[in-house]
Order: C-alpha cells, then sequence, then structure tokens
C-alpha cells in the first residue's frame, strides 16, 4: 500500500528513482520501501512515513489521541 501511494504521488516508479538518484529497475523490485528509504521517499513524494511503512512507523496523531 505505502509502496503505490509514493509512485502514484511521484507519477511514475522511473520519476521515483530519478528523484532518488536510484535505477528504476531498483524500485521496480521493491515489495515495500526499505527502511533506508522511506526518510527520502516521504522527502520526494510528501507522503508520511507511517503511510509508507505503518509496520515501522505509527502516526504522530493517532499516537497522541491515545496518550
Amino acid at each position: 500500500m505505502g509502496l503505490r501511494l509514493a509512485l502514484r504521488a511521484a507519477g511514475t516508479g522511473e520519476k521515483l528513482a530519478a528523484e532518488l538518484g536510484i535505477t528504476p529497475q531498483a524500485v521496480s523490485q521493491w515489495e515495500r520501501i526499505p527502511l533506508n528509504r522511506v526518510v527520502d521517499v516521504e522527502r520526494v513524494t510528501g507522503v508520511p512515513r507511517h503511510e509508507l511503512r505503518p509496520d515501522f512507523f505509527q502516526n504522530e496523531a493517532s499516537s497522541e489521541a491515545v496518550a
């Protein structure tokens, strides 16, 4: 899901790869965004990290509501 959001925000896998300085082939091999790329993908797409990888990052707004 997070990868689809990032690709939609970037326009194409090729555009996302260019923004990240990696090959389109590298992006096409992702099943989900690698943890070492999450912050960069967030920066270039504007998609929050908790949406890119909800398995590792929680939504700060929802965690504040719980506290």
